[in-house]
């Protein structure tokens, strides 16, 4: 994109910023699409900062690829904050008056409405097959819209670059984002193409509910445009509103994020966004049409300013514009296609508030520009969103706020605006839109913990994509387990050290320590260079992970060698502290400043530690006698499963790992949970290798059993050679051939090896003779066999102990 010309003019002191011997960080600014040195508006100095946050649309349950943007973003707010040490005023706004909630609400309400009222199911399959249909028929033709404007952006670009035209990086930017659009508007097509089909297969069997539980959101648009402007009463769309909005900071709770400084809602400030759009009228930047407010692109342009600074290829695409309600309204009354809404005239069913051109409501645009003006004022330092922000709604936040501004020369109303990379599943961005999202709840409860997803998008790049799926969260548990299992091996350092009688002083004959002591200087300068290199936690982590491994070997090789010098506590722990700093800086760890490891509740039960290590250390000298005496003892089996059990199940419940390391025992402790789960897996292996012993030995045993029953089927010798021999001696071997003839010395010999083979084949019937019961007891063994794998096919899922037996 070297050919696309950007518009971006550097703060005050950025030359003196990026010429200083003390370096200050680098930062993705989607306004270059380039890495730039972050400088404050109060000049390289200042430790002052203002970010301004586009918080959510509060229609629905956040999902993941909301967790990816907001636990994200506070990552990089805590690097900046708590690592650099910036004071930064935090502002995140609230949509709660939008289309979307509007829309969700009264469908809600209207299909509730719908399902008490009709009671006759074949009446409500029809309808639904019919709006199903409808609605294919309407997505097929969007789909042929954006494939034909993909398939024209193609040729452009292809053509562009042939003759090396100026703008083939701006047309093939358009073609890969119009190929994107393609891809989503084909999905929209086959969820509703299945959920025809799931309609078909329900039959006339489907209840009402199970049918609006396939067909609702199609049946609740239908119902809005037949019946939406019955729905009157404002207090629909501010509870709906309301309850998301509840659930959105409970999530965001959950997932460890900081709190805004400042939180703006849309409805408290109707007076201010008036105010806002009054003032860009003035400067003649805006104008009024049938009680709509519309933002005039072309005079913006012509007095001066950029309109598209972040996404210059896409101005002018109805494609990437279509979920653009703002854009979309008003067509017959917008001076020019690319205008859009500031203020939209009200619709019967539809909230609205006074105004000078009457009842109506705001554009989704123009609330970020009025919020974020209000509280920062004509420049922002930060502004950020998600990637599927930068155009129309931001491109429109920063040309609204230019406009509005325009009297006092505003060219540049964000310094830097970072947006972060898309979390795809199946190759598409998740989003509600497409139907293809996992809520943040959901995630919670079955697959991971608020510190695994942060630990998960800690590791990925913030500003480019990222593939939500089993690869990247077997990433993170692996990694995850690493830091764990480090924080305990030095915790058990710590506590068997005694200052007194253990030596301190480091060993120079092998240098270990003065290695460690190296590795961990390195590990430093490695964090902070990865840091001050656009905030990039992953290169961060990788660094922490090597110092991880680097203190494990150490540990290892001191403590491998009982005759060497012992682990230096001391050292140990400063690789732990300034692990758990970082970790800490990035709201993975919640530990304490004096607590070593991830906090929290593992963290809680450490605090304690110190009180109950002489229990504890007194407990695990008693287990070790008692293995000492059982292995010494002609029946140690008894003892010793008595031992396990009060690892596997006592100690379990109370948090502490219990590990043998030779004829000692050492303690470290864990989070329940986590040892719960553990054990889980453990038994559902040994239950796996259960299983697969039995079905070896059951295929031994009908194989057994198999030739048993194919020995008493057989003929006697006689009758197996009749075929060939006629007569036998005493000793049944042959002494005539099949015709009568006699054999002869060479003749009789082959004919013996032929009843040998016939012999030896029945060598199990007198084994059979001398065992009657063999066959019978062969087939029980054989069905008890097939029922035992059969109960451990159909037994439940193993579950850890809920407390000490």
């Amino acid at each position: 994109m070297a050919d696309i010309e950007r518009h971006w003019n550097t703060p005050t002191g950025f030359k003196a910023a990026v010429e200083s011997a003390v370096p200050l960080p680098q930062i993705y600014n989607s306004l270059k699409d380039s890495k730039q040195t972050l400088v404050p508006v109060g000049g390289p100095c200042s430790r002052q900062l203002t970010w301004y946050e586009c918080g959510p649309t509060v229609y629905d349950s956040a999902h993941m690829g909301h967790a990816r943007n907001y636990v994200t973003f506070d990552i990089v707010r805590r690097i900046l904050e708590d690592y650099f040490g910036y004071s930064i005023l935090y502002v995140m706004n609230v949509t709660d008056v939008d289309d979307k909630i509007i829309r969700r609400a009264k469908r809600n309400y209207l299909l509730q409405q719908y399902e008490r009222q009709h009671t006759d199911s074949a009446q409500v399959l029809a309808e639904a097959h019919t709006t199903l249909a409808d609605s294919v028929a309407a997505q097929s033709s969007k789909l042929s819209t954006a494939q034909s404007e993909a398939e024209s952006a193609r040729d452009e670009a292809k053509a562009a670059r042939s003759q090396h035209l100026k703008d083939a990086s701006k047309k093939e930017k358009l073609a890969k984002e119009l190929e994107t659009a393609v891809l989503q508007e084909d999905l929209k097509l086959k969820q509703l193409q299945s959920a025809q089909k799931q309609l078909q297969q329900k039959g006339s069997q489907a209840s009402v509910p199970d049918i609006l539980a396939i067909a609702g959101d199609v049946m609740g648009d239908l119902l809005d445009k037949q019946q939406g402007h019955t729905v009157t009463d404002k207090d629909i769309y501010r509870q709906h509103a309301a309850r998301y909005e509840s659930e959105f900071l409970e999530d965001m709770d959950a997932l460890g994020c900081r709190r805004p400084d400042v939180m703006t809602r849309v409805s408290e400030y109707m007076t201010e966004i008036v105010e806002y759009i009054q003032t860009i009228m003035s400067n003649n930047m805006a104008y009024e049409s049938n009680g709509s407010v519309h933002f005039d692109t072309q005079a913006f342009r012509d007095a001066g300013h950029v309109y598209g600074k972040l996404n210059p290829w896409a101005v002018g695409s109805a494609a990437l514009a279509a979920d653009d309600p703002d854009t979309r309204q008003g067509n017959g009354e917008k001076r020019h296609p690319t205008d859009f809404a500031l203020w939209k005239a009200a619709k019967p069913g539809e909230p609205s508030w006074d105004s000078p051109w009457g009842q109506g409501r705001p554009g989704w645009h123009i609330e970020c520009s009025a919020m974020a003006s209000r509280i920062i004022g004509q420049q922002l330092d930060i502004h950020s969103g998600g990637e599927d922000l930068r155009f129309p709604h931001h491109d429109n936040e920063l040309a609204q706020a230019e406009a509005h501004y325009h009297t006092c020369g505003c060219q540049q109303w964000v310094n830097y605006f970072l947006h972060t990379g898309h979390l795809s599943i199946e190759g598409l961005k998740m989003s509600k839109s497409l139907k293809n999202f996992i809520t943040i709840r959901e995630a919670l409860a079955s697959d991971f913990t608020g510190r695994q997803l942060r630990l998960m998008f800690a590791l990925s790049p913030w500003d480019r994509p990222m593939q939500y799926g089993q690869q990247a969260a077997d990433e993170m548990k692996a990694k995850e387990t690493l830091f764990r299992n480090f924080f305990q091996n030095v915790e058990v350092v710590m506590r068997q050290h005694n200052t007194v009688k253990h030596r301190s002083k480091w060993d120079e004959g092998d240098g270990k320590e003065r290695g460690l002591a190296k590795n961990i200087q390195q590990a430093q300068q490695r964090v902070h260079e990865a840091l001050l290199d656009n905030l990039n936690s992953k290169a961060a982590l990788d660094a922490l992970l090597d110092l991880v491994k680097d203190t494990n070997k150490y540990l290892a090789d001191r403590q491998g060698n009982t005759q060497g010098p012992p682990a230096q506590p001391f050292l140990v722990r400063k690789a732990a502290a300034y692990v758990t700093r970082i970790l800490s800086i990035f709201g993975i760890s919640a530990a304490a400043p004096d607590q070593l490891g991830f906090g929290g509740e593992a963290a809680a039960t450490a605090s304690a530690s110190e009180g109950a290590a002489k229990y504890l250390d007194a407990f695990a000298l008693f287990r070790d006698t008692v293995r000492s005496m059982a292995k010494g003892n002609k029946s140690p089996g008894q003892m010793l499963a008595a031992c396990d059990r009060i690892r596997d199940e006592t100690m379990l419940e109370l948090g502490v790992r219990l590990e043998d390391r030779g004829d000692e025992s050492v303690w470290k402790l864990e989070d329940p949970a986590i040892l719960r789960r553990e054990q889980q897996a453990k038994q559902q292996d040994a239950a796996e290798q259960k299983l697969k012993k039995l079905v070896s030995a059951h295929s031994k045993k009908q194989a057994e059993l198999a030739r048993l029953q194919k020995l008493v089927q057989l003929p006697s010798i006689q009758e197996a050679v009749k075929d060939k021999f006629s007569k036998f001696d005493a000793g049944l071997n042959p002494t005539h051939d099949h015709e009568g003839n006699q054999l002869d010395t060479k003749a009789a010999a082959k004919a013996k090896k032929v009843v040998d083979k016939e012999k030896k084949a029945r060598d199990g019937l007198k084994k059979m003779e001398n065992d009657p019961e063999l066959m019978s007891r062969t087939e029980a063994e054989v069905k008890q066999l097939e029922q035992e794998i059969e109960e451990l096919k159909h037994m439940p899922e193993p579950k850890a102990c809920n407390g000490a037996s």
